[in-house]
């Protein structure tokens, strides 16, 4: 089992998220401590990490598997997830 981390920009953004929708990213979050690469989930194109689809919003983390560490570092809609800040 990977321990989840969240980054500070994770935890603000997350926080931001209308409740409906928030539910549904802690849970998919959540599953990825079980299994960090589960189906439907894609590599990132240009960085290092993946993108894990929830609804309209994305779920953006990297994988340690030597740590068995799993870091989500975004979670935003998916107009405004990949734009650099």
């Amino acid at each position: 089992m990977y321990r989840l981390e969240l980054s500070p920009a994770a935890i603000r953004e997350g926080r931001r998220l209308p409740s409906s929708v928030k539910a549904r990213v802690d849970e998919a979050m959540a599953r990825l401590a079980d299994n960090p690469r589960p189906s439907g989930v894609r590599k990132l194109r240009g960085m290092d990490g993946y993108r894990l689809r929830v609804g309209d919003y994305r779920i953006l983390y990297t994988v340690d598997d030597n740590e068995q560490r799993v870091l989500v570092w975004r979670v935003m809609g998916r107009g405004s997830v990949y734009r650099a800040r």
